[in-house]
């Protein structure tokens, strides 16, 4: 049956139907009274779920890498030595796109599956006595691999420094679990429209802090487009410096109001129990995870089959069940699959995918999988 199809990979996510119905609206003008006052609830609401009243929340028109890109050039000058948590897919990308603007990078890695190590941090900003290094810069939740890294322990390290920016990939943790950028005086928070703000792609956001700001006076890193100064200027109007994405900022307007019908400890209490309930499942189906569960990412679970191959247990979950999975990513292609639990995803989701899972291996013929095992795992997370 066509039209049944079901999203359940870390991005895009699943889109509620009034948002969908609200990008469906007649464009307005951009410079009209009309946009300019949805600009403004808009902005009042993106800073609510950054957890701010100290930073400027700003909207692009782009993905998640615009606005992390925006987040690393607007701070910092050629030659600038930062360090890159590398732990994944998206850190190797940010250290690669510091490279291509001439900064000096130094990568803090560990191995895919596993978090940052903070002490590793500390060490490096324990030995700049003279202050050289100008920013840390990190994925909070490795998407590549479903880990979530220690955003207050490697923030500690950062201010312990003093002159250290911290800039953060929070593009699939903002929305699922909490980013209090206030709290942990965090410089630079980037995120994207298709993760947890439950939206087609298309719009990026940073979050700026004061300090942020004092380095860009001095930045010299080319920008136009992303260069954030016209956005703050812009936002204080409750405009845009270029032509945005109107149809998608009807759709955040919808989607920030069931954010914030649902509440932030709602929203951060549901992906909790998804995360569990998915990792509860896969360990009673006998299916091995990566990543421990300590340092489990609320967006997505990683999943390491043994006797079938990943893409096997994926091309027949959207052959019989119409069920998207995430594949792995570099040396991980074809040796893992990726179940998204976030943003507009709910119980029902989960134990649909469960199930279909469960089935999907029987019909590859895996052997031990005990029938409704995971299901009723998965639903012991709910009952409770």
């Amino acid at each position: 049956m066509n039209e049944k199809h079901l999203l359940m990979i870390p991005g895009p996510t699943p889109v509620p139907e009034r948002v969908l119905q609200a990008m469906a609206k007649h464009p307005i003008g951009h410079r009209s009274k009309g946009f300019t006052e949805i600009q403004a609830d808009v902005n009042a609401a993106l800073k609510w779920l950054h957890q701010t009243e100290q930073c400027d929340v700003l909207s692009l028109t782009g993905s998640g890498t615009a606005a992390m890109e925006a987040g690393i050039i607007n701070f910092l000058s050629k030659g600038d030595r930062v360090l890159c948590g590398c732990n994944g897919k998206f850190g190797d990308r940010w250290a690669e796109v510091s490279e291509a603007y001439g900064l000096n990078v130094e990568r803090i890695t560990a191995e895919w599956g596993k978090p940052l190590d903070v002490s590793a941090f500390q060490a490096a900003l324990e030995a700049d006595t003279e202050k050289q290094i100008k920013a840390v810069i990190f994925t909070h939740s490795e998407t590549s691999t479903g880990v979530l890294n220690d955003l207050a322990g490697i923030n500690a390290a950062v201010k312990a420094h003093g002159e250290a920016l911290i800039v953060v990939d929070a593009v699939t943790s903002l929305g699922a679990c909490s980013v209090p950028v206030d709290e942990l005086g965090l410089d630079v928070v980037a995120s994207g429209s298709q993760k947890g703000y439950m939206m087609p792609p298309g719009m990026g956001f940073v979050s700026v802090s004061p300090k942020a700001w004092a380095a860009y006076e001095n930045a010299n890193l080319p920008r136009y487009f992303l260069d954030l100064g016209k956005y703050r200027k812009a936002a204080a109007k409750n405009s845009t410096p270029f032509t945005p994405a109107v149809n998608l900022t009807f759709a955040l307007q919808d989607a920030l109001k069931m954010m914030q019908a649902e509440g932030l400890e709602g929203i951060f209490a549901r992906h909790e129990r998804l995360k569990t309930a998915t990792r509860d499942a896969m360990k009673a189906i006998g299916l091995n995870l990566l990543g421990a569960d300590d340092v489990a990412s609320p967006a997505v679970t990683a999943v390491l089959p043994a006797q079938v191959g990943a893409e096997d247990i994926r091309g027949s979950m959207r052959k019989h069940f119409e069920i998207a999975l995430a594949g792995g990513q570099d040396h991980l292609k074809g040796k893992l699959f990726r179940i998204g639990h976030l943003g507009f995803v709910c119980e029902r989701d989960t134990l649909t995918v469960v199930s279909s899972l469960e089935a999907t291996l029987q019909m590859l013929g895996v052997e031990g999988v005990t029938p409704g095992a995971g299901v009723a795992a998965a639903a012991a997370v709910f009952a409770g």
